[in-house]
């Protein structure tokens, strides 16, 4: 654990003190001749060991026979290795490595007709005069030339050879039983699709076109990416694989083009053999102005920009390589090997030179306002270094591997010499092929080789950007890198500041299929669509989204809504139907009206209690019913303002109770008259009962009975608060909920079964005398009273939150008013504004 703490610390160290490091500038004289591509450059190195040396004077001969930049430039590589190799003093002691130059860069018709001139003139690891030596070849670029090096081998002779290549890595090599004594220095490029796609993400791009070789490492590449892509949500929108067949490549060349011109991608990556079908390719599309951003191995990069067909988009051409360190010394050697003094710009047209950025970004602020003679003369002032390329890099380490193999070989040789294996170089040979198969070591700029291929670790990449600065310049500048051994999160390292100053803006041009999905919507795709493409839907009611391409929106909680935009949540606001509501203010303000009207009705009948039409009418029962209108009215009251369980239980009980006792005295009144007009003289049995009150016994009796409804729905299932967000939006009611339904309509029932009562015997009592004769009007009362009711349960049901408790007031407050002007106002209009019909005379005179 401690040695994990302490490697995070020291990681986090190296990228601090990192920053404080400014980045290397590159810079190439592109060459003015327009020349096909040299895309047929192999190269075949001949190394064996001896014990002469060759010094600098002496490499002239041979880097003279080099013509072409491409064959010069590994040819420069190789010699310097070498030199390097042989002035170490640790290495080969009294040995020097020697190369024959047998083959040279030459093509492959070449290389087949010198090995059959020279077949019985060179016989390596047999020399008679010499110690036991073996033969090792260096093969490279092109994957072609060492596949057709080991047939040529295998053909003209009947003794193994060993072969390390240099050059991008190839599946088609790694075959051990194809090629047992091949050695490829690059590694996989699986480290390269990993920093590509999380360049890509960087930018937030996720739809990138591809242009590969239709080869093994083409397509070894596309798995590799496919799967890095797969895991990040990025998709391609064209793979155009390119044929090495030409005559295929020619039939499918117009639909290369319409993908690329049909897509909606700005950004494309090329990866592949630099063969000639894919480099045609690549130089219609400049030629017809394709405007992309391009994104290609070091290669590539170095092939475009060098071959002036310029594929630069409005960012330039961003270039991968596997990291490797600078060499210096490099440039210092080409000019003293040669008796001609290679001067800066015939340096630059051949390779690139490098220095700080620093000391170019104090020339220009930005590479649009460096002028190209002021430029270049710059440049000619100063001494840089050359850069190797990483194909010269990787020969760097065959030579290296060679020299570390040979000296632990003949360290070996000498320590385990026997008579018996002297005559068999064959069998020291194999030997030799068993120690460099494990050799491991640090170069001499610090990187760890390893030439076992499977225990071989992912390589950092370096990222550039290459630009057409001038006529006749280019500048290839290191923006980022990318390592595979730093925690997630932190392996790419790009450097805005250095964007922002190749490119001059700080703006990059987006690559998607389809344009983001904003707060507020969520992503669907279509059936044979992309993941990455798209379209955009608003979020369903009450959902929101907060981010950006959201797959499903979320619901916002009971307690909050979605505002218009359906990008946040907002909380509800609290509300019930309170007093500063107008719609309560209004019924409370009548339930109040109705009350005093009811009290000062009272005040009349009490102060009027010996006029005839109130004795008439059973003052007691009309004291009575009166009061219990009141209550009815008063009632309704508490329906109104924040409930809570207390008042939620009081509305529900009060109202059933004053109820009860209003229309159960409505009950006792109607039967009072029929048993007053019906009875005759000879039923003194029944007067007896008219007369001590019985019928007044009704009241308490059928009030127990809705006590007791009550209490049953109290003990099962009482009313509570209830919070309602769902009736209207942005709001959180809070009402009572009844509890038990059951309970609540069953005292409802039993109330219209007592009015239904009331009114039945009323309307049998209707043709009765009507002098002081309220049957009339007790029937009518029971009938407005039933008909509220009746009307009030669908009404109810079919609303929500506080009009529900609204329509119920409304209905208490209906029902109560009803009744008490259907039985009492004609009596307060005879007592208050008729008082003459109040007396004994007119009620005998109407009888």
């Amino acid at each position: 654990m401690c040695a994990l703490i302490f490697l995070f610390f020291l990681w986090n160290l190296l990228l601090f003190l990192a920053s404080f490091i400014h980045p290397r500038c590159y810079w190439r004289m592109k060459m003015k001749e327009d020349k096909e591509l040299d895309l047929g450059t192999n190269c075949v190195f001949l190394f064996q060991l001896a014990s002469e040396t060759i010094d600098r004077e002496d490499w002239s001969n041979y880097l003279n026979l080099y013509t072409t930049t491409e064959s010069q430039r590994f040819a420069f590589a190789l010699a310097f290795a070498v030199d390097e190799v042989n002035r170490n003093p640790g290495l080969l002691p009294n040995i020097s490595l020697f190369d024959y130059m047998v083959f040279g860069c030459k093509t492959l018709s070449q290389f087949t007709s010198y090995m059959h001139m020279n077949m019985n003139k060179v016989h390596p690891n047999y020399d008679c005069t010499r110690e036991p030596m073996c033969t090792v070849l260096l093969t490279g670029p092109n994957w072609e030339t060492t596949a057709t090096m080991q047939i040529l081998i295998n053909f003209f002779m009947s003794y193994k050879v060993f072969q390390l290549t240099f050059g991008p890595f190839h599946p088609v090599l790694s075959d051990h039983e194809q090629f047992p004594h091949l050695y490829q220095m690059a590694s996989k490029d699986i480290s390269l699709a990993h920093a590509m796609v999380f360049f890509i993400l960087y930018f937030r791009w996720n739809w990138v076109g591809l242009v590969i070789s239709d080869n093994d490492q083409g397509i070894q590449f596309l798995s590799y990416l496919r799967r890095e892509m797969e895991k990040s949500t990025v998709c391609f929108a064209f793979v155009n694989m390119i044929p090495v067949n030409m005559e295929l490549y020619m039939s499918r060349a117009e639909v290369y083009y319409n993908q690329i011109m049909a897509s909606s991608t700005n950004v494309v990556i090329i990866y592949g053999d630099i063969d000639y079908r894919l480099a045609l390719n690549l130089r219609m599309w400049e030629s017809l102005v394709i405007k992309r951003i391009w994104i290609t191995t070091s290669q590539w990069g170095d092939a475009i920009t060098k071959r002036d067909y310029t594929l630069d988009s409005f960012h330039g051409t961003l270039t991968f390589a596997h990291h490797h360190p600078d060499i210096s010394g490099f440039k210092n050697f080409v000019q003293t090997v040669n008796l001609i003094n290679y001067s800066d710009k015939y340096l630059a047209s051949m390779e690139w030179m490098y220095l700080n950025c620093e000391a170019l970004a104090s020339n220009c602020n930005t590479m649009k306002n460096c002028s190209s003679n002021a430029t270049l003369e710059w440049l000619m002032e100063h001494t840089f270094d050359m850069a190797f390329s990483s194909s010269s890099y990787d020969i760097y380490n065959a030579v290296y591997a060679l020299a570390h193999a040979s000296h632990e070989w003949i360290f070996q040789y000498l320590v385990h010499q026997e008579i018996s294996t002297l005559n068999n170089s064959n069998h020291e040979c194999f030997k030799l092929h068993d120690t460099l198969r494990n050799i491991h070591f640090t170069n001499p700029v610090g990187d760890r080789v390893n030439m076992n291929q499977r225990e071989k670790l992912e390589e950092e990449c370096d990222i550039f950007y290459i630009s057409n600065l001038q006529q006749g310049l280019e500048i290839k500048v290191k923006i980022g890198s990318f390592s595979p051994y730093f925690p997630h999160g932190q392996q790419l390292h790009l450097s805005a500041e250095m964007m922002e100053w190749v490119t001059g803006s700080t703006k990059i041009l987006p690559s998607v299929c389809s344009a983001d999905c904003g707060p507020g919507f969520r992503k669907f795709c279509k059936e044979g669509m992309a993941t990455c493409c798209f379209e955009c839907s608003p979020c369903p009611e009450n959902e929101i989204s907060n981010e950006t391409n959201v797959d499903q929106c979320v619901m916002c909680p009971e307690e909050q809504y979605a505002n218009p935009e359906q990008n946040h949540c907002v909380d509800k606001a609290v509300v019930f139907l309170s007093y500063e509501d107008p719609l309560g203010m209004a019924l409370a303000l009548i339930a109040l009206c109705f009350t005093a009207f009811t009290a000062v009705g009272l005040g009349v009948f009490v102060k009027h209690h010996d006029t005839p039409i109130v004795k008439a009418n059973n003052k007691t029962l009309s004291y009575l019913l009166l009061i219990s209108l009141m209550s009815c009215f008063l009632c309704s009251l508490l329906f109104l303002g924040r409930p809570n369980t207390a008042t939620c239980i009081l509305q529900q009980i009060t109202f059933g109770i004053v109820f009860t006792v209003a229309v159960s005295t409505v009950l006792a009144k109607t039967i009072t008259v029929v048993l007053a007009f019906k009875l005759t003289g000879t039923r003194r049995r029944m007067k007896y009962i008219l007369i001590s009150g019985v019928p007044n016994y009704i009241i308490p009796i059928c009030s127990l009975l809705q006590v007791i409804l009550c209490a049953i729905w109290l003990g099962s299932s009482p009313p509570f608060v209830d919070i309602d967000a769902h009736s209207e939006h942005g709001h959180i009611i809070i009402v009572c909920n009844k509890g038990s339904v059951t309970a609540f309509y069953s005292v409802l029932g039993y109330l219209a079964c007592l009015a239904m009562g009331s009114f039945t015997v009323a309307f049998l009592a209707r043709n009765l005398p009507d002098a002081f004769n309220e049957a009339k009007y007790l029937t009518f009362s029971m009938l407005v009273f039933c008909s509220v009711w009746l009307s009030f349960i669908p009404v109810y049901h079919s609303t929500k939150g506080m009009v529900m408790v609204a329509v119920e007031i409304f209905s208490i407050l209906a029902s109560t008013a009803g009744v008490l002007g259907c039985i009492f106002v004609p009596k307060f209009y005879i007592i208050l504004l008729r008082p003459e019909r109040n007396s004994i005379q007119k009620i005998r005179k109407k009888s």
